[in-house]
């Protein structure tokens, strides 16, 4: 008999710049099928093959189901059933305790964005603020990014991914779309089609979009500061900048053009890797296009001069006029433009206690002892993260999460390595079995989202767990009362928006800026209304004007490449780990590699390396390519530890250092030594 499916609408929850609208076939048993895009106007229709399978993440056989303890050591992984009824008794006398004997910042809840969803993610900030615990900075993914991009352009929106369609020109700066944006993709072919547009990329590798590139610029890591200022130079040098447009939106143009009179493509060539005539083919293809459109990415902002490298890209359509055109400027998230209250949802009406905020990102050096002021971490609640895996220096954090003074719960939906170290592991719900709140980084469309089957086994909401858990702290306010729809009615209200209802009805409802706002032309987001070329950055000793910012950690003798660790196409960090087709399809960990520094190095693809620096080393397979800058090696991520050679993952090798001003992950800026590793060879771990 032919199982019909209903299909009901819902939002993609996870980290990734689309939040895309989608229609989900739900069959009989509470179960879904197969996913599809909705007809949003961003979306299209097209969604990533990953969602597009989500019934293997929602029906997995290794999710977590019920309320489960610790009955084991830390990390093995063994549990026994409990009740809800116990585990949140037992939580909320542990946290007690601590906060009692230590203060109440003993206790950290930690999380970011497994959820993107509005409602489900915040309320843990509530909590921290009603009860005086531990704040957190939320440096991982965008700090740097955001920072870069506040320094020049002051408000965090830019042009309309739509108006991709109408470009002269496209540059896709640190990011890989086809992997992890598809609808980019579509959007660059379309001006491809109707108006000729070329498509430029900028990475140190042949991504799947640098393979679609008529100008691939394979330059080193870190050094996009270096290129962003010697291409302005030759835009000045060949009256390629429209000095109309400078005098009458920027800060210092002419201070700026004498900066970059010592920066040319000579100068950045030596520093980039890239040869002169690449930077100068780029720069004349740049200038001569009014409606160049420049998507900067977040990868090449994960570095220790991370936020300066972005600055100095930044500065490219400010130069030319680009912001001016229609399908010109850039953009780098559209986060901006949804303009919520959000005193409800993070609970801004508590006055704020003097409490310290911890750094996310350096949650190794923490929970092993560098603290700073105030006592030890002995308490976490944990949701939608997975820092075992996703954080750098991942040996630190194991070592902290190992501790037998810390008290760790984690709120999850399947047993991850984090999960692994938990006291206690708390069943939690999928976007398809809750209500919620979406905006979005890549697109400007508001969308509200309802559950299309009922919670799995005995899983509950990141929502309705933090209530629970409030009433048993004695946590008050208006928000630990009120259930997920009530809560978004309120924000939305506030936010002189629709009712949630009305949002879900129609679909979406777009939040876009008007021509002038989204363009800058009514003016950038300073006091002054000018971009800034000279940033004021609130921190000492980042370079006053664009520049290649040099607190890399460059290679030197003893670790001659560089590692780099961008997303894989078939995860999404930690997530989708697990499903069966997203790991057949990406096989195992593989460390790409130049062919000519395999040669060099004696090393063959399908062969094994040895990848090391002074926190240890990782065993890996091989795959020589001519589809990488020299010095370089890229190992996609985030693989769980299990599927490396020795049980040891990428982010072993990684920092937990902060990048300037604002922190920031660097886990694009690590100096290695590689090793071939022959069938003989004794199985070290080197330094």
């Amino acid at each position: 008999m032919q199982v019909t499916a209903e299909t009901r609408p819902s939002v993609c929850p996870h980290d990734c710049p689309s939040a895309c609208a989608l229609e989900v076939e739900v069959l009989p048993g509470d179960r879904i099928g197969r996913v599809h895009g909705a007809a949003m106007p961003y979306v299209d229709g097209v969604i990533c093959a990953k969602v597009a399978r989500y019934a293997e993440r929602v029906h997995h056989p290794d999710r977590v189901l019920h309320p489960l303890r610790r009955v084991g050591a830390k990390g093995e992984g063994r549990f026994e059933r409990i009740t809800w009824g116990e585990a949140l008794d037992e939580i909320a006398a542990r946290f007690k305790d601590a906060a009692e004997r230590l203060g109440p910042e003993t206790v950290w809840p930690y999380f970011y964005a497994g959820t993107m969803g509005h409602v489900q993610q915040s309320g843990i900030n509530r909590l921290r603020r009603v009860m005086g615990y531990s704040g957190q900075l939320k440096t991982i993914c965008a700090s740097a990014a955001g920072a870069g991009w506040a320094g020049g352009v002051g408000s965090k929106w830019g042009v309309p991914p739509q108006e991709i369609a109408q470009s002269g020109l496209v540059v896709v700066w640190g990011a890989n779309p086809a992997a992890t944006q598809v609808q980019l993709m579509g959007l660059i072919k379309q001006a491809k089609t109707a108006n000729g547009a070329k498509l430029v990329v900028v990475d140190p590798y042949r991504t799947a979009t640098a393979d679609k590139a008529d100008l691939h610029l394979m330059l080193r890591p870190g050094t996009d500061g270096a290129l962003a200022s010697a291409v302005m130079h030759v835009l000045f040098r060949d009256d390629l900048a429209d000095r109309d447009y400078l005098a009458r939106y920027t800060d210092c143009p002419e201070r700026l053009e004498r900066h970059l009179e010592s920066r040319t493509p000579a100068w950045a060539a030596a520093i980039t890797g890239l040869t002169e005539a690449e930077i100068e083919a780029f720069a004349k293809l740049y200038g001569g296009v009014p409606n160049s459109f420049l998507r900067v990415g977040y990868g090449f902002s994960r570095s220790r001069n991370g936020a300066a490298n972005l600055h100095a890209v930044s500065c490219l359509p400010a130069v030319t006029g680009a912001w001016k055109h229609k399908g010109g400027g850039a953009m780098q998230s559209t986060s901006g433009v949804f303009d919520l209250a959000r005193t409800l949802l993070d609970g801004l009406d508590v006055p704020q206690r003097p409490v310290r905020s911890l750094d996310m990102s350096r949650i190794g050096p923490i929970l092993t002892g560098d603290v700073g002021k105030g006592p030890p971490v002995t308490a976490m609640l944990m949701q939608n993260t997975n820092p075992a895996v996703v954080a750098p220096d991942s040996g630190l954090v194991r070592q902290g999460l190992a501790r037998d003074d810390l008290f760790l719960c984690v709120h999850e939906q399947v047993m991850t390595e984090t999960a692994r170290f938990a006291d206690m592991v708390l069943p939690a719900t999928t976007s398809m079995e809750h209500s919620d709140l979406y905006t979005s980084y890549g697109h400007t469309f508001l969308q509200v989202a309802k559950p299309v089957i009922a919670p799995q086994g005995e899983s509950r909401s990141n929502h309705r767990v933090i209530c629970d858990l409030a009433a048993r702290l004695g946590a008050v306010h208006p928000g630990f009362e009120m259930d997920e729809w009530e809560m978004m009615d309120q924000v939305l209200d506030a936010s002189d928006l629709p009712k949630a209802a009305e949002i879900h009805a129609m679909g979406w409802l777009n939040c876009g800026k008007v021509f002038d706002d989204a363009h800058f032309l009514s003016g950038f987001g300073h006091p002054d209304g000018r971009f800034r070329f000279a940033p004021e950055w609130g921190a000492e000793g980042l370079p006053e004007l664009p520049d290649h910012f040099d607190v890399i950690e460059n290679a030197d003798a003893a670790h001659p490449f560089r590692l780099i660790t961008p997303p894989s196409r078939h995860f999404l960090n930690s997530t989708f780990t697990e499903t069966p087709t997203s790991l057949a399809q990406a096989k195992e960990p593989t460390a790409l590699i130049h062919a000519e520094d395999c040669a060099a190095l004696g090393l063959e693809s399908g062969g094994m390396v040895r990848i090391g620096n002074a926190k240890g080393s990782v065993l890996v397979r091989v795959a020589a390519t001519s589809g990488i800058a020299r010095g370089v090696v890229v190992v996609e991520s985030i693989w769980p530890d299990r599927h490396f050679a020795e049980g040891l993952g990428i982010n072993h090798l990684t920092s937990a250092d902060a990048a300037l001003p604002a922190g920031g992950a660097v886990f694009h800026d690590t100096k290695v030594w590689l090793k071939a590793m022959l069938p003989a060879d004794d199985d070290e771990n080197g330094a």
